[in-house]
């Protein structure tokens, strides 16, 4: 089991949507305002999350070297964020 602790992470997402109205999420924004670009959509589908409340559309994206998760709630859109525990600094 685990030790790691999530918090859901509201972001921004800049996306495009192509005619037939499908989504193709292009980069988040970040809580600080750091901007991700997203390589690649690896899956998607719906799913609740394992980490926090909620869900919806879950993207599998690929970032960098890293695999995330990017769920689509309603009109918003969130991430399982890890939470930073007291007397740690978040990096």
């Amino acid at each position: 089991m685990s030790d790691k602790h999530y918090r859901k992470a509201y972001v921004s997402v800049n996306l495009d949507v192509d005619a037939d109205g499908t989504v193709h999420p292009r980069c988040i924004r970040w809580e600080n305002g750091r901007i991700f670009t997203i390589d690649r959509v690896l899956y998607k589908c719906r799913a609740a999350s394992g980490n926090v409340s909620g869900g919806g559309i879950r993207y599998t994206v690929s970032i960098g070297s890293r695999t995330s998760y990017l769920f689509n709630e309603g009109s918003k859109w969130f991430v399982e964020a890890a939470a930073v525990a007291a007397g740690h600094s978040d990096r």
